[in-house]
């Protein structure tokens, strides 16, 4: 049941949240575009889907700026995993795949 109330009262709080930013947005469109460009002015229902549409074409609300970084982590824990050949093989693949740049260009030749 106290499982149940915690999962009731951030779904509440999630809804509240997007409705006081859907007003926000309604309240400076309405307030700035259309003295500005002469646009129209917004009800809320179309805030809220100005808001679906901005998330969907620009892929906003996420995490910090460092939210896609994950990979970085699982690339150097497979790097150390490999041992020296593979790291080499490795390198030769990506020489071949993007050319020489960086680093690789900067390492002796053998």
């Amino acid at each position: 049941m106290k499982r149940f109330l915690r999962i009731l009262k951030f779904a509440l709080m999630a809804v509240v949240f997007l409705a006081v930013f859907t007003f926000v947005i309604m309240s400076l469109w309405n307030w700035l575009m259309p003295e500005l460009f002469g646009l129209r002015v917004i009800t809320f229902r179309q805030s809220l889907g100005l808001l679906i549409l901005s998330k969907i074409l620009f892929g906003g609300f996420r995490g910090g700026p460092h939210r896609h970084w994950s990979w970085r982590r699982r690339m150097a824990a497979r790097w150390e995993r490999m041992t020296p050949e593979e790291r080499e093989k490795f390198r030769q693949s990506m020489r071949g795949r993007c050319g020489s740049f960086g680093a690789a260009s900067a390492e002796p030749k053998a």
